[in-house]
């Protein structure tokens, strides 16, 4: 895995911007800490950070050129097919210098054009420079699974992996108010947009033509689909569907194996990452296994499921067991780590874990992209029950008062329990396109225009708020849910979290589930084998249970909980009202309402919490942000 960062003019590139370029390439260190390197072709120049997984050796480092020196890439990714690739070129009379995938993607470029992009089973962001049409092709995997911003100026455009290495160039900060505005709400920002107004990520399943003269052409290379009537779904049964979701899953396993260096898998304890795990002891002997455990939270602690898979499938398990004070410590690493507001607190954890793999292995398999694609989430069983007229949704209409006015709380299970019920009759007045945003959010839309002190462009707002649930607006089929979800949860929120947290360890991660044949399975089948209304992700845990311990079935979903209010009270006191939410910060920022943040702090110490602390740490990462990157 890698980092990518590069410039391109319409004269000359610059001295000064050189210097930029190179700045842009340190900022990527983490990324890619095995090396590092650039060129300069006149009116562009490439850099690159490498984390050596396939090919460790020296001639593998990029950029790199083929042999007739046309060309040259930059990549970020692992194609786990470029064994066949490589093998069909050679047939081809196309010669190779390397074992690596990087020189494979680029000589499939050279033979098939931009056709190659659908040949290629992997993630990826890359850049590719032609010298004789001194010109240039971005391109992002199907799922975004590798980020890829850039900036479009008049007399540059510029591209990075992370905003970080973009910065480093001369670029307007102009910050986006719808941008914040639906990240008050969501705790992150959905893609193709980002903090500043001038700065997209290129869309998951596109490529980028630049020529010459920065004129730009985006293309799409992937689209999912599904039969959005509802009609027309396979008519594989049950049984069937299940025997071919394994091998699929086994298949993208399998695939996902090749390396050069040691890997290992995640292992919470979940039905997904069990799963990926009992697969992958089909080929690696002696696996890895790496979990989590939480030493002062002994409700979150799954690490006895994770060892009884362990046991199954002797693996070499490796328990990580976490304090609060550890998960405090990985706190500031994970805010001095993020380079555009993120509020996704779960990324504590995930950065725990990683940086605990890393001292063991360069390579872990995930879970990710489960939950997205067979409805795993409690909102989906929500929804599910909110689609099926009876008793429940009655009655969290009419007792809405009721639940209005009991204590909300994510610190116990009965203030939690009706924080869920008080929500669910919210959602139960709403429409499914509404009711999604709500339950996909933290902050509703009016306390999150109270916040903010310039307003977003309701025009601008509105559209892009359209775009992401157009299919939710008259939706009968359950698949619309996990399509929006796979557009602007997983991408967005679930990739974004894990990209950022492993890299900032130098991990590579990769996701089985996301394997785009898998993908475009499931959603060739009907939502009923997915949930109904006993079972969430119902295929994908009727298929694991012959290879799974019973003991992992019959037990409620444990989601982590970051001990955030209790920081908030504590540790982090002094963080938040004399420093980074403290009434001269915010009225010298001009960006937020002084008197609706201090509504939220003194609700952080009330019986009635509610989700005021996400509310409060979506305020830390971006005021911390700010004062690194704006201020």
């Amino acid at each position: 895995m890698c980092g990518i960062v590069g410039i391109i003019s319409q004269n000359e590139v610059l001295k000064n911007e050189l210097s930029q370029l190179h700045s842009g390439i340190e900022k990527l260190e983490k990324r890619g800490p095995d090396a590092s390197g650039s060129i300069n072709f006149g009116n562009a120049a490439f850099g690159h950070r490498r984390l050596s997984i396939i090919d460790t050796q020296e001639s593998a480092n990029q950029p790199l050129s083929e042999q007739s020196k046309r060309y040259t890439i930059i990549f970020n990714g692992e194609i786990y097919n470029y064994k066949e690739l490589r093998k069909e070129l050679i047939q081809e009379g196309y010669q190779f210098l390397t074992e690596s995938d990087t020189e494979v993607v680029l000589n499939a470029y050279v033979r098939y054009g931009t056709a190659f992009l659908n040949k290629l089973n992997g993630f990826f962001a890359l850049a590719i420079y032609d010298k004789h049409e001194k010109s240039t092709l971005l391109a992002r995997d199907r799922f975004g699974i590798k980020p890829l911003l850039y900036c479009n100026t008049e007399k540059h455009l510029y591209f990075a992996s992370e905003m970080k290495s973009l910065l480093s160039f001369d670029i307007p900060k102009e910050l986006d108010n719808s941008s914040i505005y639906t990240y008050l709400q969501l705790n992150y920002i959905p893609e193709p947009h980002s903090i500043f107004k001038n700065v997209k990520k290129l869309e998951p399943g596109h490529y980028l033509k630049i020529d010459s003269t920065l004129r730009t052409q985006k293309i799409p290379f992937y689209q999912l689909n599904y039969p959005i009537d509802g009609s027309n779904y396979d008519t594989i049964s049950y049984d069937d569907s299940q025997s071919k979701f394994i091998n699929l899953l086994d298949d993208s396993v399998q695939k996902r194996l090749v390396s050069d260096v040691p890997l290992g898998t995640f292992l919470s304890g979940g039905i997904d990452s069990s799963l990926i795990t009992a697969l992958a002891s089909r080929h690696v002997k002696d696996l890895s296994t790496f979990s989590i455990g939480f030493a002062d939270d002994p409700h979150f602690d799954e690490t006895e499921y994770a060892l009884a898979v362990s046991k199954k499938y002797k693996t070499q398990h490796h328990v990580f067991s976490l304090s609060r004070k550890d998960l405090l410590q990985s706190l500031h690493e994970t805010i001095d780590y993020i380079d555009e507001p993120f509020a996704d607190s779960s990324a504590l954890a995930v950065n725990a874990l990683s940086k605990e793999t890393s001292k063991h292995v360069k390579v872990a398999l995930s879970g990710d992209g489960a939950d997205e694609l067979f409805a795993g989430y409690n909102k989906h069983h929500g929804e599910y029950l909110m689609r099926q007229a009876g008793l429940k949704q009655t009655m969290a209409k009419k007792m809405k008062p009721i639940w209005e006015i009991l204590p909300k709380s994510r610190n116990s299970k009965l203030g939690n329990l009706f924080r869920k019920i008080n929500k669910f009759s919210e959602g139960a007045k709403l429409s499914t396109s509404e009711r999604y945003w709500l339950w996909a959010g933290l902050m509703n839309e009016a306390d999150a225009s109270n916040l903010m002190l310039k307003k977003a462009s309701p025009d601008i707002y509105l559209k892009r708020k359209e775009q992401l649930l157009s299919l939710l607006q008259n939706s009968t089929d359950f698949n619309d849910v996990l399509f929006t979800d796979v557009k602007m949860v997983l991408q967005s929120d679930m990739l974004r979290k894990v990209d950022l947290m492993s890299m900032a360890n130098g991990l590579e991660v990769r996701t089985p589930f996301l394997d785009h044949r898998l993908v475009n399975f499931s959603f060739s089948l009907t939502s009923k084998y997915k949930i109904n209304g006993e079972m969430k992700k119902r295929i994908v845990q009727d298929a694991a249970r012959k290879l799974l311990p019973e003991k992992l079935y019959n037990r409620p979903k444990q989601g982590f909980e970051v001990p955030l209010l209790n920081w908030f009270n504590k540790d982090l006191y002094g963080l938040i009202h004399d420093d980074l939410l403290s009434d001269s910060f915010i009225k010298n920022q001009n960006l937020f309402n002084p008197s609706y943040v201090n509504q939220l702090k003194n609700q952080l110490k009330s019986s009635n919490p509610s989700d005021s602390q996400g509310n409060i740490w979506a305020l830390i990462v971006f005021n911390s942000w700010w004062k690194r990157y704006i201020d």
